[in-house]
């Protein structure tokens, strides 16, 4: 399971590269910070992760995972919205070149995404994840 850290977030993103991709991970910083109001966290090694959350499945696993958030890897932008983008269809049509997995979205340079669309997927995600579990601040 992946922990949040004590790492400095600024400092990680300084080493993310190449530099088109540091470029993107700082833009993206921005973006989260201003739509959540949370303050980054690193996760394990290499997730920005923006408030978290208590869990309880029903098998009785439990644990805290981050709300949402990033990951710069060196193919592609891997940004995270719990608890998935099943319902975010009409969002996902603006938001212009991704590939989706289940709680995971791929993005290429950031310049080929709607800026607007993103920041609506962020709200949005934690909109539908409240209706869950109650996110705490980070």
């Amino acid at each position: 399971m992946t922990q949040p850290s004590d790492a400095d977030v600024t400092e990680y993103l300084a080493r993310v590269e190449p530099a088109g991709r540091r470029e993107d991970a700082v833009l993206l910083d921005r973006i989260f910070r201003e739509e959540t109001g949370f303050k980054p966290v690193l996760w394990g090694t290499s997730i920005i992760g923006y408030g978290r959350y208590d869990y309880t499945y029903a098998t009785g696993h439990s644990g805290q995972t981050l709300a949402t958030g990033f990951a710069p890897r060196k193919a592609n932008m891997v940004v995270y919205i719990m608890p998935g983008y099943g319902e975010f269809a009409d969002i996902l049509d603006d938001l212009g070149r991704h590939k989706l997995g289940k709680s995971c979205l791929y993005l290429g340079r950031l310049s080929g995404v709607n800026e607007d669309a993103l920041r609506r997927l962020i709200r949005a995600g934690l909109k539908d994840l409240a209706t869950r579990w109650p996110i705490q601040p980070t």
